[in-house]
C-alpha cells in the first residue's frame, strides 16, 4: 500500500513531496508499504482549508454535527476488516484483541461522543452572566502508531462535537487508521475542510504546530516531544493538550487475592507488547508475600504465547520496529547486568526468529531508583518492587515524574484511601474496567489536559461569560 495521497478540503490529492517512510510488517519484517510525507506546503493547504470551513462548521446546530459524527461511524463499520488487517500488521497486536480493542471501541466512541456533546456543551446561568462554550477553532491533531484509531477517535470525534475544524497528522508508521477515516469521512459526506489528513514525519508535524493559523495542538506521544510542542505552541499562545508517557503503579495491599492480582498486572503489562502508555509497569507486593507473587506472576507470564498476531494462538505479538525492539533491549540488557532477581524473559530470552519481538519480562525486588523503575520503557518488561507499609507504597508509588494511571487492590474502604493518595489520572480499585466516558490524562510528565466523555469535549473549548444587566425588582 503507498499512501501518497493526503485528504484536504474534501477531496484526496496527490503528495508533492519525496521524503518517504517505508512500512514493515513487525511479524515478517517484510516491506509493506510507503508513506510520503506531507511538505510545508500542504500543511498551509490544509490548515487553510480547515480554517474556512470553521465558521460554517460551528454554526451548525449541535445534532447536525452529532448526525455528522454518527455517519462517520456508521462508514467506518464497512471498513472493519481492513482496520483490522492494517493496524494488526503495523503494531502486532493480535487479531483478535485488534478487532475489539483497536477497532470495536474506537467506533463505538465516535457515536458516545455524539451522545455527550449535549451535556458537554450545556450553557449556564451565574447571577447576570450567561456561560457558554464555544469552539477553540483550528485543532492539529497529531497521533501516535501504538493505538491508532483509538487516539485519533479521542481528538477528532470531540474535536467535531466542539464545532472545531481538524487537521490530522497520524503516525508514519500507522497509516491504516487515518487512510480508512478518510475514506469513512469522505462517505459520510462531512463539509469540506472539517476534517484534513496529511501524512508525514515529524517535520510534517512541526510545519503544523508551528503554523499561525492553528489555534489548538492536540498531541499524544511521549514526553519529550511533548515537551518541544509545549514550548513552540506557548511561545505563539496556542492551547494544547498532552496525553504523554506513563509508568503507572499497582499497588497490592496485604489482604489482596494475589492470584487476582498477579493476574491483572501480567495482563495489563503485556498488552500490545506493552507498547501501552497507560500500562500497569510496576507492581509494588509486601515484602512478606514476594515469593508468593514471584511464582504467580512467572506463571502467568509463561502462558503469552509469542508469535504472529495473526494466529489465533497468539497472546502477544511484536514490537512496532526494529528500532523500537532494540531500545527496549537496551534497558532489559541494563537491568539483567545489575544482579535484579530475573523472573522470566529478558534480553537473551527465546524469540521467534523472524519479527521484532521481546519476550515478556519480568524483573523483581527492583530498586524504586533503577531506570526500569523510572523511565517508561514502553515494552513488555515489569518491574516488581516490595514495600514493608502501606506509607512506603505510597511513596514509592508517587516517586515518579510520571502520573497516567494506577491501580489498588485490597479491602475497598482501604483501598480507596490509598488510591486517594496517589497522583495519578486515574485509578482503578480492585480490577476495575476502563470507563471511555470518563476524563482521561495524567499529572506531570504525563501531559496536561483530558480525552474522554464530556471533559474530551470541554478540552476544545473555550468560555465565554455574557454579562446582561440586572433586572431591576419593582
Amino acid at each position: 500500500m503507498i499512501y501518497r495521497q493526503h485528504f484536504i478540503d474534501g477531496a484526496w490529492t496527490d503528495a508533492k513531496g519525496w521524503s518517504e517512510t517505508v512500512l514493515h510488517d513487525s511479524a515478517t519484517e517484510q516491506a509493506i508499504g510507503k508513506v510520503v510525507h506531507g511538505t510545508s506546503n500542504e500543511v498551509g493547504a490544509a490548515v487553510a482549508a480547515a480554517r474556512s470551513a470553521h465558521a460554517g462548521w460551528a454554526q451548525l446546530p449541535l445534532e447536525t454535527r452529532a448526525a455528522y459524527v454518527r455517519a462517520v461511524a456508521d462508514r467506518l463499520d464497512d471498513h472493519v476488516d481492513a482496520l483490522c488487517a492494517g493496524i494488526s500488521a503495523e503494531t502486532g497486536m493480535p487479531m483478535k484483541l485488534v478487532r475489539r480493542i483497536q477497532v470495536q471501541a474506537p467506533i463505538a466512541a465516535w457515536r458516545a461522543t455524539a451522545d455527550a456533546a449535549a451535556q458537554a456543551l450545556a450553557e449556564t446561568q451565574i447571577a447576570h452572566s450567561h456561560i457558554e462554550r464555544v469552539p477553540v477553532g483550528v485543532v492539529a491533531a497529531i497521533t501516535p502508531w501504538n493505538y491508532p484509531l483509538h487516539q485519533i477517535t479521542g481528538k477528532l470525534a470531540a474535536a467535531l462535537m466542539a464545532g472545531c475544524t481538524v487537521v490530522l497528522k497520524p503516525s508514519e508508521l500507522a497509516p491504516t487508521a487515518a487512510q480508512m477515516l478518510g475514506k469513512a469521512i469522505e462517505e459520510a459526506a462531512l463539509p469540506r475542510g472539517a476534517v484534513n489528513i496529511v501524512f508525514g514525519d515529524g517535520a510534517t508535524g512541526e510545519s503544523l504546530i508551528a503554523h499561525p493559523q492553528v489555534d489548538m495542538v492536540s498531541f499524544t506521544g511521549s514526553t519529550s516531544v511533548g515537551r518541544h510542542i509545549a514550548s513552540v505552541a506557548g511561545q505563539a499562545l496556542k492551547r494544547v493538550a498532552l496525553e504523554l508517557g506513563g509508568k503507572s503503579a499497582s499497588v497490592a495491599l496485604p489482604e489482596a487475592d494475589p492470584a487476582l492480582v498477579a493476574r491483572h498486572a501480567v495482563s495489563s503489562c503485556f498488552l500490545n507488547s506493552g507498547q501501552t502508555c497507560n500500562a500497569i509497569t510496576r507492581l509494588l507486593v509486601p515484602e512478606d508475600q514476594y515469593e508468593r507473587y514471584r511464582d504467580l506472576l512467572k506463571a502467568a507470564a509463561g502462558k503469552m504465547a509469542l508469535g504472529d498476531p495473526r494466529d489465533e494462538s497468539t497472546r502477544m505479538g511484536p514490537l512496532v520496529s526494529s528500532e523500537h525492539r532494540d531500545r527496549v533491549l537496551s534497558f532489559l540488557a541494563e537491568a539483567a547486568g545489575s544482579g535484579m532477581d530475573l523472573i522470566t524473559g529478558g534480553p537473551d530470552a527465546p524469540v521467534p526468529a523472524t519479527g521484532y519481538f521481546v519476550a515478556p519480562t519480568l524483573f523483581g525486588r527492583v530498586p524504586p531508583q533503577a531506570r526500569i523503575a523510572k523511565e517508561e520503557v514502553f515494552g513488555p518488561v515489569l518491574a516488581v518492587l516490595t514495600y514493608a507499609s502501606e506509607d512506603e507504597a505510597v511513596r514509592i508509588a508517587n516517586d515518579t515524574n510520571y502520573g497516567l494511571a494506577a491501580a489498588v487492590w485490597g479491602e475497598e474502604g482501604r483501598a480507596l484511601s490509598l488510591a486517594r493518595q496517589l497522583r495519578a489520572g486515574q485509578v482503578d480499585i480492585n480490577g476495575a474496567p476502563f470507563n471511555p466516558l470518563a476524563p482521561f490524562g495524567g499529572f506531570g510528565a504525563s501531559g496536561t489536559g483530558r480525552e474522554g466523555g464530556v471533559h474530551g469535549i470541554a478540552e476544545f473549548t473555550e468560555l465565554r461569560a455574557i454579562q446582561a444587566p440586572p433586572t431591576l425588582k419593582s
